[in-house]
């Protein structure tokens, strides 16, 4: 059997998002000749813990932990934070307002930390991880990112020892939707180009999770980019009876965090105008919230007067997120608004979350809010039990909502797509190993 040893920064219990696609693979990917080996950091500063992500890690693999030092306890003390607490991820700030420690902190995270926090990692696992092929050779390395440094240190690994190299790309690196947000001086930006520059030429292969992040790509490398998209592992649609519940209320469902540009406040405004305008659904409808919110989140709920039917949950382990997603009425997908595209590659577009078909695979109809032209929306629209609505249009999302409430007992539920399938995407990343 073929060894490919995988670079991950994020690794159970981490939770959230970032965690679930590379520990997917490396559960399916014995089925298809591949043994992996994960090296991972061994006291990382994870936004979310999730142990129930312990049981999706094969029996018997190897898996390597080296130390990593992290800012994160010198942010803490800049933001006034305790040390046990845990630093949320994606710009989102639960509780008062973004002050000046705030933005030092960004200004810090885009202009020192390049690419990114971890970058105090890399030549400690370059010098670890090239000690120990010596004695335990691969036949393959990958690096998944964000956090990008993991690219640079298989772009080390590549160096010293000439293996075959995927890069797999989650998001993007230098056209991620929040670069605007870090107030990156000219030489940060042209810094993050030519590391990203780099990695795309000498990564052997090269993967995206949509087609617009690879048409972005494209226009970088000569080399080929692959798409392998986010997923749903079938395994965590068995569900146990008791964790299902059928809402006798019409409650619209968000799993995750919703940080500020996924705070849609017209979207609060179009709910509050349709419970002013319709009884039964005032009397019917629940907002149910299930993950950490910005505060701005909170706010604006408070101000379209719906505090009285919104419930805010936290973080729940995955089997019990993908029981509320199976109970909800309609599932709410949220895109990051970050404005209209100006030139060239615009982030929001390429969004294809993990979520999104972990949505499509819970079979409820879907209300995507984002960009119409997305490559989200393409893959929501494709079934007529779901709504697709731009960010700004209130009267277009009152319409959609109210659609999805009259039709709430007669839709079909989704189909579920099994090119999503965790299993299937596995299959695809294998033929990539083998092309190796």
């Amino acid at each position: 059997m073929k060894k490919v040893l995988i670079i991950t920064y994020y690794w159970p219990p981490s939770g959230g998002a970032g965690v679930q696609r590379w520990l997917k693979f490396v559960k399916y990917l014995k089925q298809f000749g591949w043994e992996p080996i994960v090296y991972t950091a061994q006291n990382p500063e994870y936004p979310i813990i999730d142990e129930s992500f312990f049981k999706d890690i094969p029996e018997g693999i190897t898996i390597l932990k080296q130390p990593i030092w992290e800012p994160y306890q010198l942010y803490k003390k800049l933001i006034g934070q305790k040390k046990e607490e845990r630093v949320v991820s994606g710009f989102l700030q639960e509780s008062g307002k973004k002050g000046l420690a705030q933005k030092l902190s960004l200004w810090l995270r885009g202009n020192v930390f390049i690419p990114d926090a971890r970058k105090f990692w890399i030549k400690p696992s370059i010098k670890y991880l090239n000690s120990w092929l010596k004695e335990n050779p691969v036949d393959a390395i990958v690096s998944t990112g964000p956090p990008h440094s993991m690219h640079l240190i298989a772009r080390g690994i590549k160096k010293k020892t000439g293996l075959p190299w995927l890069a797999d790309f989650r998001d993007p690196w230098v056209n991620i939707d929040f670069a605007s947000d870090l107030a990156m001086s000219n030489y940060a930006k042209n810094r993050n180009i030519s590391l990203e520059r780099a990695v795309l030429q000498e990564a052997d292969k090269v993967v995206v999770v949509s087609d617009f992040m690879a048409e972005e790509f494209q226009s970088k490398t000569k080399k080929p980019v692959s798409i392998i998209t986010n997923g749903y592992d079938p395994d965590d649609f068995n569900i146990a009876p008791e964790l299902l519940r059928k809402d006798e209320y019409f409650s619209l469902v968000h799993t995750g965090s919703l940080n500020d540009r996924r705070n849609h406040p017209v979207l609060w405004k179009a709910i509050a105008e349709l419970r002013a305008k319709n009884p039964e659904f005032k009397r019917d409808f629940r907002l149910r919230l299930i993950g950490k919110n910005d505060i701005s989140v909170k706010s604006s709920i408070s101000a379209s007067g719906l505090d009285d039917c919104t419930e805010f949950i936290d973080y729940l382990p995955h089997q019990e997120i993908i029981a509320e997603q199976k109970s909800a009425s309609v599932l709410l997908l949220s895109i990051n608004n970050y404005g209209a595209s100006e030139s060239g590659f615009f982030s929001p577009k390429a969004t294809l979350t993990g979520k999104l078909f972990e949505y499509l695979a819970a079979g409820q109809p879907i209300l995507m809010v984002g960009p119409l032209d997305g490559q989200a929306a393409d893959v929501v629209s494709s079934n007529k039990s779901n709504r697709v609505v731009d960010f700004d249009n209130q009267s277009v999302m009152e319409k959609a909502i109210l659609e999805l409430y009259e039709l709430k007992n007669s839709m079909n539920e989704n189909v579920t797509d099994k090119r999503f399938s965790r299993i299937e995407l596995t299959r695809e990343l294998t033929e990539l190993l083998n092309s190796l």
